[in-house]
């Protein structure tokens, strides 16, 4: 009868106090007595960060905190320590935050005087921000992951790095989300938000995408391009001619909202099956992968990196164990299906259980060779 909110209330307080809590890693064990010391729980936005072959590193973003930055850079120190020469940074489902977090980012990408973004409203004078040659990473190849849930600071770095033809662009088209707003305070504590202005790309794209068609068909945006097709084909996009713009060495890039890649990569849906999205839906991997976890930490805890782990793993019947596991909750199982989803279901099970003792660490480098836009990205990156 304890609610979640009663627990959440009695775990936490004042910083440096202490709070006692009892763990029970399976049904039926005894409990284990903790003593916390409660403090700040940091929030990280860069999710991970390593190398992906001899050459290539892979930083994903998760979006723009105050502490961004500090974490961007300090990734990119850790992978140039390990010879580092080009970076494929992933922005898809980064929804944005802080514009100053995004401009660093992105100077340090650019020459002296490259123009980053600028702003400009009715009322509102065009203002840029130009790049200060002092980046690190000048040097380095660069390819920009996006999809349709980037948006805000996402597009911002994506446009300069495209504008600049200083990399490419790989995956689908982002949110489209680029206004600026004034906060004004009111008396009461409260405060009104007034668009003032918008940001535009190097080449002059207007990020936020239009609202001519009224609100409606603006919130009901991401649907109507699914329904289009335009998650699936890039032939279902079509620009009209007034949206062309050119970057710095000449290429064609379009407006109209949103960022456009220069290498399309459609929703992958090869490996998606009925059988799979019951298996997701009912929690039965992620819970399964915690249970294998806890009947095994004794040996995995003393694994220190995804290549261990991965091929620890691969050694034993884990797929064996999770059919006989997904059997007991009463999920019948599909041969047919299995059989297209086994690969996908299998890297899940891996990277779910890595997470378990590594962290992210563990991962996105699991998952990661089955994503097509990372495939894709990759094959980008290493064309001259």
């Amino acid at each position: 009868k304890v609610t979640t909110l009663d627990v959440m209330n009695k775990l936490r307080g004042e910083m440096g106090t202490l709070v006692k809590v009892g763990v029970v890693r399976r049904p039926g064990k005894e409990i284990v007595n903790y003593t916390i010391t409660r403090g700040a729980i940091p929030m990280y936005s860069v999710d991970v960060s390593y190398m992906v072959d001899e050459r290539t590193g892979y930083i994903k973003v998760d979006r723009f905190a105050q502490t961004t930055y500090t974490e961007f850079l300090t990734a990119l120190a850790k992978l140039r320590s390990q010879n580092c020469k080009q970076v494929m940074v992933d922005m898809r489902g980064n929804s944005g935050g802080l514009l100053d977090v995004a401009i660093s980012m992105c100077n340090e990408f650019l020459a002296k005087d490259e123009l980053i973004v600028y702003t400009q409203g009715k009322s509102h004078k065009r203002q840029d921000v130009f790049a200060d040659g002092n980046g690190k990473c000048q040097d380095m190849k660069v390819v920009v992951l996006i999809d349709e849930y980037s948006a805000s600071a996402s597009e911002i770095f994506a446009g300069a790095i495209q504008d600049n033809d200083r990399g490419v662009v790989v995956g689908r088209r982002s949110f489209g989300k680029g206004l600026v707003q004034q906060q004004i305070p009111l008396p009461d504590g409260s405060a009104v938000r007034l668009t003032v202005a918008r940001y535009y790309t190097p080449a002059g794209r207007c990020i936020q995408k239009s609202y001519d068609n009224g609100n409606e068909d603006y919130y009901h945006d991401l649907m109507t391009r699914y329904e289009h097709g335009e998650f699936f084909t890039q032939d279902s996009i079509v620009f009209n001619d007034s949206l062309k713009y050119t970057t710095k060495g000449g290429r064609t890039v379009y407006g109209g909202g949103g960022i456009m890649p220069d290498v399309f990569v459609p929703r992958d849906t090869t490996y998606l099956t009925p059988y799979y999205m019951k298996l997701r839906s009912s929690g039965s991997i992620y819970s399964f992968s915690l249970s294998y976890v806890d009947r095994n930490r004794e040996v995995l805890d003393e694994m220190e990196d995804v290549a261990e782990i991965k091929s620890y793993l691969d050694k034993q019947a884990v797929m064996q164990q999770f059919l006989t596991y997904v059997a007991s909750k009463k999920i019948v199982f599909n041969k047919r299906e299995f059989a297209i989803s086994e690969k996908l279901i299998d890297a899940e099970l891996k990277a779910y259980i890595a997470r378990n003792i590594i962290d992210n660490d563990g991962f996105y480098p699991i998952l990661n060779p089955l994503d097509e836009v990372f495939i894709k990205g990759l094959d980008a990156i290493h064309k001259k």
